[in-house]
């Protein structure tokens, strides 16, 4: 019997599965929205909205903690400075899910996850600017 059992392994081992993790949040705090498979995005899902709750409390041992799960200084410079504090009068549901269909190559079924009420830059606009200053 399964009662009870929730947590996902996607066929990795335990430190592949955090190595995972951590590299899909820290994306996803960097880039502000990432393309991946559903069930990742799900239990990427759970992992950045705990490191925003830690990031609200905005100490240095939130800080030392959200460091030592994500081990990359710049997203969690990220994280404090810029995303927890739009989400500090927030009380949970910081990201998104929005489903994309299935991939062409395998059928997996594929998702966008991205943080809620954040503006998202867009790389096409900034490539064709980049390029149009870059001409002129």
């Amino acid at each position: 019997m399964r009662h009870r059992k929730n947590n996902q392994k996607l066929g990795r081992s335990s430190a592949h599965l955090k190595a995972t993790l951590s590299a899909l949040v820290c994306s996803l705090i960097v880039e502000k929205r990432i393309e991946t498979t559903l069930a990742k995005a799900k239990l990427a899902r759970t992992k950045a909205e705990k490191m925003v709750t830690f990031a609200r409390k905005g100490d240095v041992a939130s800080r030392r903690l959200v460091l030592s799960r994500l081990n990359r200084k710049k997203p969690v410079s990220i994280l404090f400075d810029e995303i927890a504090p739009k989400y500090k009068e927030r009380n949970g549901g910081y990201t998104r899910i929005t489903k994309l269909g299935c991939r062409k190559g395998d059928n997996a079924p594929m998702a966008v996850l991205e943080w809620v009420d954040m503006e998202v830059p867009d790389k096409k606009k900034k490539k064709v600017v980049a390029e149009a200053e870059a001409v002129a």
